[in-house]
């Protein structure tokens, strides 16, 4: 089954520029893994201090490597130095879901 990977950082005006570089550099490399569908950084339209990142793995191995990758080692201890506030990373399980059917009465 696909791995939904759901995160967030929170920044601030004095460590914002950092923390983005790190984030879109880790994204970017995270896109060129095997197994990686998506991999994306958004700031919170209602928390503008809020990273979120959403990724999208197309299964527990793949994720598993990737949480492997030396660079992902130093990308989470770049955000422990910058964060303001211990990092969030919440990981599910998923399976499609036909959006018609669901909305169907």
């Amino acid at each position: 089954d696909m791995i939904i990977v759901l995160g967030s950082v929170r920044t601030d005006a004095e460590n914002r520029a950092a923390i983005e570089a790190e984030s879109i550099a880790h994204c970017t490399r995270s896109r060129a893994e095997p197994g990686c569908i998506a991999h994306n950084c958004h700031f919170d339209a209602e928390d503008p201090d809020l990273l979120v990142f959403i990724e999208k793995w197309a299964d527990a191995d793949a994720l598993r490597a990737h949480f492997a990758v030396p660079d992902s080692h130093h990308f989470i201890s770049a955000l422990r130095k910058l964060a303001k506030e211990p990092s969030v990373i919440e990981i599910f399980g998923a399976e499609p879901v036909d959006f018609a059917a669901l909305a169907k009465p």
